[in-house]
């Protein structure tokens, strides 16, 4: 009698490309469909690797609805990513995973909810947002603070636009530097903070993005009041495997794929410390 085989966790399951959008000059996003058996369900904060064949994979995170279709944000930034983001429709990537943890989006219920994002680190918060949104009764206030090098670098700008009209939630646009035709703000990203509206003593923030852009946001989270345990971070630090097995994404005595990319900022911080961690 044959005996089912559990896939391996090193064996890419095929995908097909059903969605492509453009979001900036080198960003993507795709939805992405099983193309046979077997699924990939990442939660919020959660990465898996994206494989080309005969180019090699790269990990990714989930920037999709939860519970929705897979679907990754990809930026153009090497080899592997570059041939990601020229697929069509009908293209086919091999998905390993989901790997890491998520972010704790449901012990944050009954809590303010801050969400800072700096550049593509907003892709990886996009879930976050879009679940509290569904559940909104479940949460308190919401900020979601953003920020890009551009006007033209900023991610789902219509839905952005869309988020901005709604009277339950709070958001905040900034770049690095204006262009012709920007009448937002002009500044960086963790000076949103001192201008939100929420309780820190009942707050929870996620926030992901550049490292030194994470170091200042803390910073002024802490100037607000947060406690240091209410914050967590997105640590994308040089994974390859997704397992644990091969070491690059050591942090300190944690490695990133196995014990994050979510860290709460408490267990973080003794690490950060030290910079050539």
């Amino acid at each position: 009698m044959a005996v089912a085989v559990e896939p391996s966790p090193m064996t890419p399951v095929p995908f097909r490309v059903v969605r492509r959008r453009r979001e900036t000059t080198d960003t993507y996003t795709f939805e992405l469909e099983p193309a046979g058996t077997g699924d990939v369900r990442p939660l919020p904060g959660q990465f898996t690797m994206l494989y080309v064949f005969g180019v090699g994979e790269v990990p990714i995170s989930f920037s999709g609805v939860p519970g929705g279709p897979l679907v990754h944000t990809v930026r153009a930034v090497g080899a592997v990513t570059e041939a990601i983001c020229a697929l069509d429709r009908g293209g086919i990537l091999g998905v390993r995973g989901p790997f890491g943890n998520s972010w704790p989006i449901e012990a944050a219920a009954g809590s303010d909810v801050v969400v800072v994002a700096g550049g593509i680190g907003l892709a990886p918060l996009r879930p976050v947002v879009h679940h509290v949104l569904a559940n909104r009764a479940r949460y308190g206030d919401m900020v979601l603070d953003y920020g890009s090098r551009t006007p033209h670098d900023l991610l789902f700008r219509p839905e952005l636009g869309r988020l901005r009209r709604r009277a339950d939630l709070q958001v905040e646009v900034t770049v690095d530097a204006a262009t012709d035709g920007w009448s937002g703000q002009v500044g960086v990203v963790p000076k949103l903070v001192a201008g939100a509206r929420f309780d820190p003593d009942a707050a929870v923030a996620f926030v992901c993005g550049p490292e030194i852009m994470m170091r200042f946001t803390v910073d002024a989270l802490l100037e607000r009041g947060m406690a240091r345990e209410r914050i967590h971070l997105s640590m994308e630090r040089n994974m390859q495997c997704g397992l644990g097995h091969c070491g690059h994404c050591q942090l300190g005595p944690t490695l990133v794929c196995r014990d994050g990319p979510v860290y709460r900022y408490d267990e973080l911080e003794p690490l950060l410390e030290t910079r050539e961690l």
